[in-house]
């Protein structure tokens, strides 16, 4: 009887009942993986991303089976082909979802077939069910946009994704050889199995909400930097206001001595007095940069910090009030540009800094150029830092990079003839 209802149901799952079920696992599993990596917008990379998480939640993997090891190369390549941003991050995000599916197909296939009839009308239901249900329990949790760390957590990500892998691979392959040797071995090797497999799946679980507590710590902390540099701004305006005042309220007596030094025809002596009224910090003021309230706060802090140093700041930039672009990431942009400018011409010959920025026709544009002593050569596409720890430096350029990229822009970096050159285009939807 047991057989007969089981070969019912499974004509009703069979063909399209079957594809149903993989689009459902698919569909659950892209949803999460899209929060935590960048998919590229063209559609045929998104399907084969799709099919690709498909194909892989539908595959029969237990232990001792080999097919892993088939599989693992495919869907790395297809998870790096589909993606961008931070290789490094993308290669551990990608080590965490393969772990999380694959142990989960091995848990289903090994200790369900002991149903008899119904065993693969069971392991075709119940891979959608689990990730359906998972991705319903954490989509109110998952981050908003993929994570941007830079590269030693990622770094530190990886390490610890290598923990799961490395259990995952012993669970499934190393019991490949002798599992069918005996009955105690394939006992042993189920054994063996049963530990490692949920502790594999719950460790990926718990990576993926270190990796968004990390990327939620970073976006506190340039939302701290950037809150400091507005406040040295507004700090700057309120000591330019309270000058102002001083000035008006002395304004009477520096009236009366100029009255007195024209009574007396000392023309030397007046002009003397307003050469030293018109360097008077009340009437320089502050510089204004641009009207857009985020890209004025860091300049002008830039520019301070660059004076301090001996450093010429040459900024031309012209951003509106209303510019669509993330504070943060416009803080990151032209902070980290400035930064490494500072760092390359503090030991050129030539002390000045030129920084043109500006948002016209679609599209926000930067441009710094500076000089830099010695040779800059990229190491593996990128240009290393010249920090006396770079292990702890140079993650400047990759961090702009990455907020280029997701924003849908470029960057490109050069040096040559001892001159740095980096230029940063992102569309931003205005019309000028």
């Amino acid at each position: 009887m047991g057989g007969r209802i089981s070969e019912l149901v499974m004509l009703l799952v069979d063909h399209w009942g079957w594809l149903i079920l993989i689009l459902i696992s698919a569909g659950s599993l892209y949803g999460m993986v899209s929060r935590f990596l960048t998919v590229k917008p063209a559609l045929g990379w998104r399907v084969l991303l799709f099919v690709t998480l498909g194909g892989t939640t539908g595959m029969v993997i237990w232990i001792g089976d080999n097919n892993l090891l088939f599989t693992l190369p495919v869907f790395f390549a297809v998870f790096l082909l589909c993606t961008r941003g931070n290789r490094l991050g993308r290669a551990a995000v990608t080590m965490i979802f393969f772990c999380m599916i694959l142990s989960v197909s091995a848990m289903i296939d090994t200790y369900a077939n002991q149903m008899n009839d119904w065993y693969d009308l069971f392991t075709r239901l119940l891979r959608p069910l689990v990730w359906g249900v998972l991705y319903l329990l954490v989509r109110r949790r998952l981050p908003e946009e993929p994570p941007r760390l830079p590269q030693r957590l990622w770094q530190l990500v990886a390490a610890l994704a290598a923990m799961p892998m490395s259990a995952l691979l012993a669970a499934v392959l190393v019991s490949h050889a002798w599992r069918y040797q005996s009955a105690d071995a394939e006992m042993l090797a189920r054994q063996m199995g049963l530990v490692l497999l949920p502790f594999v799946f719950l460790t990926a679980l718990i990576l993926l909400v270190t990796v968004r507590v990390l990327a939620h710590h970073e976006e506190l902390e340039q939302a701290r930097q950037l809150a400091g540099l507005r406040e040295v701004y507004y700090q700057g305006l309120r000591r330019e206001q309270e000058q102002v005042r001083a000035l008006r309220h002395d304004l009477r007596n520096h009236l009366t001595v100029l009255e007195d030094c024209l009574e007396r025809d000392d023309r030397e002596r007046a002009l003397c007095y307003l050469h030293e009224m018109a360097g008077a910090p009340a009437l320089t003021g502050s510089r204004h940069f641009c009207e857009n309230d985020t890209a004025d706060a860091v300049l002008s802090a830039k520019a301070a910090a660059m004076e301090q140093r001996g450093l010429t700041p040459d900024f031309s930039v012209t951003l509106p009030r209303d510019l669509p672009l993330p504070d943060l990431d416009l803080c990151v942009l032209l902070g980290s540009t400035l930064d490494n400018a500072m760092e390359a011409a503090a030991g050129a010959e030539d002390k000045t800094v030129t920084l043109r920025a500006a948002a016209d026709k679609g599209l926000f544009m930067l441009r710094c150029r500076n000089a830099y002593a010695g040779e800059r050569r990229r190491e593996n596409g990128r240009f290393p830092t010249t920090k006396s720890d770079p292990d702890a430096h140079g993650f400047g350029l990759q961090s702009m990079e990455q907020i280029a990229g997701k924003l849908g822009g470029t960057m490109d970096a050069s040096a040559a003839d001892g001159v740095f050159d980096l230029v940063i285009c992102i569309p931003i939807g205005l019309r000028t």
